[in-house]
């Protein structure tokens, strides 16, 4: 009977640990904000946020976005910020050195909208 419960633990803790690595918003480093303009070359619009990919300072980076509802409701549309599109990026880089950025505004025109 204990190895069934093993098991069924194991794997809960399992799965567990990308969601805990995915959203350590500590790995960002929070002290130095980066503001860019730049385009998508990729854009993900689906849950459990968006993401998109983007050259900045030649290198292919990930950019971690909103929930799409968060976006929605703030008035950003999925149009906006299509591949191709001019944007202005404000937000944090990892500390580790890897190449994501996490984004907490994007302007577009005039327009801004906080991701927070």
């Amino acid at each position: 009977m204990r190895f069934p419960v093993l098991i069924a633990a194991t794997s809960l803790a399992l799965t567990a640990l990308p969601v805990a690595a995915h959203h350590g918003w500590s790995s960002y480093d929070e002290t130095r904000p980066v503001t860019l303009t730049a385009s998508f070359t990729q854009l993900s619009w689906g849950n459990p946020h968006g993401s998109a990919k983007m050259r900045w300072k030649g290198k292919l980076w990930d950019v971690i976005l909103a929930p799409t509802g968060r976006m929605e409701a703030r008035g950003l549309t999925r149009a906006e910020i299509e591949p191709g599109k001019r944007v202005r990026l404000t937000g944090y880089v990892r500390r580790d050195g890897a190449t994501e950025m996490r984004v907490e505004r994007i302007m577009i025109g005039r327009k801004t909208v906080e991701l927070r």
